[in-house]
């Protein structure tokens, strides 16, 4: 199992709009995603973070070499499409989560 963690934080003035891309295009995009086995995709609570919001998309996959493969195409995709509608807007930050021990 190897595990990616997608994080878009979106400034308080694209929120609406934001909110909208993902409810019509990121949720898509992630169902059609053909290497990720499982995906949670959350509105990400914190009380530290004032100016926007921040949502992950948490993604499975069944090796490094497919997450690499997602990282090197899927993203890249994903981060130009995010970019050209928001520009700086919406910011896209990646971790790359190695379980010691898992329990799903």
């Amino acid at each position: 199992m190897s595990v990616l963690s997608i994080t878009f934080h979106c400034t308080k003035n694209n929120i609406d709009e934001w909110e909208n891309y993902v409810d019509e295009n990121l949720i898509m995009m992630a169902e059609n995603l053909i290497d990720v086995n499982q995906y949670m995709l959350s509105e990400v609570h914190s009380d530290y973070i004032e100016d926007g919001k921040n949502y992950n998309l948490l993604l499975i996959f069944d090796n490094d070499e497919k997450r690499f493969e997602f990282v090197e195409s899927e993203l890249v995709n994903i981060s130009e499409r995010v970019e050209k509608k928001f520009g700086e807007g919406v910011m896209i930050f990646n971790t790359f989560l190695n379980p010691k021990k898992t329990r799903f």
